[in-house]
């Protein structure tokens, strides 16, 4: 945030896992929270996630190129107004390859393209409990991009939901990449900071849009 003491700077929270703060800037950061507007309309629009026991998620969320529900992807909102996905826009597919690159210091292969993207909002009291990206084929390292309010973000290990784990601080701008040996680590957001967001965003809320790399043929 504005006046500290040290800058943030890039870090490897585990193998393959890398915190780069401020990676988006202003400018950037209002085009996607507009673009993410855009997608969020119907059809296939922002939808509630209902869980198979019958629960909600607190967090919101919009696809694109493939709609994913727990826990799978289908090219129809199955679980919303069973319109068509949206498309996953080259560009965005292009931001997601650039992240790579900053990263690690090196792009993923050019057949790694990353095809759908999870826009999640989440409120002021949402939550996202500790879980893995595991519906996709393709090992390519997943990207995720913050909008908004702070958020503290707990990233974990392989094996539980438990410890170990590491608490970072996602702000407005930040991008978390994981890939590697940490590609299936369990993460989650136990918490969001409301009123930490840019006010010259003109978003309340958080705004996390992760990209992936599906590898499905659907």
């Amino acid at each position: 945030m504005d006046g500290e003491l040290f800058p943030r700077e890039r870090t490897e929270v585990a193998p393959g896992a890398v915190h780069l703060p401020d990676w988006l800037g202003p400018r950037r950061q209002r085009e996607l929270l507009d673009a993410c507007r855009a997608w969020a309309r119907p059809p296939a629009g922002l939808r509630t996630v209902r869980t198979p026991g019958g629960g909600t998620m607190t967090a919101r969320q919009v696809c694109l190129g493939l709609h994913w529900y727990p826990y799978g992807y289908a090219p129809t909102a199955v679980d919303g107004d069973g319109a068509p996905v949206k498309p996953m826009p080259a560009w965005l597919a292009e931001l997601g390859r650039r992240a790579v690159a900053d990263a690690y210091g090196t792009p993923p292969p050019a057949a790694e393209a990353y095809d759908i993207a999870l826009v999640n909002f989440y409120g002021g009291d949402s939550r996202m409990g500790m879980h893995r990206d595991a519906e996709e084929r393709s090992p390519a390292p997943v990207v995720s991009l913050s909008l908004g309010d702070a958020c503290l973000f707990r990233f974990g290990n392989t094996v539980s939901r438990g410890r170990p784990y590491r608490d970072v601080e996602l702000r407005s701008g930040d991008l978390f990449v994981f890939g590697g040996p940490s590609r299936l680590a369990y993460h989650g957001v136990p918490k969001v900071l409301p009123g930490t967001a840019p006010p010259a965003l003109g978003l309340t809320g958080r705004l996390n849009i992760t990209l992936r790399v599906g590898g499905l043929g659907v």
